[in-house]
């Protein structure tokens, strides 16, 4: 059975766990809907206009 020789200092297991809890932000694209262009999450409907695809797939209130 493999034992370790060392003690394993605490910044060499740092090290090596750190790298589990790089989190990346998913892909932002472009609104389908020309007259919006906000950025949103891919394969998602756009939460200020309601399109989905180039269509109109929510009804948004408008906020004044």
């Amino acid at each position: 059975m493999a034992v370790p020789k060392k003690k394993v200092s605490s910044a060499r297991r740092d090290k090596r766990r750190s790298n589990n809890s790089k989190l990346t932000l998913p892909g932002m694209v472009k609104c389908s809907n020309p007259a919006c262009g906000e950025t949103i999450r891919p394969h998602c409907v756009c939460k200020v206009c309601g399109y989905y695809n180039g269509k109109k797939v929510l009804n948004v209130k408008e906020e004044a």
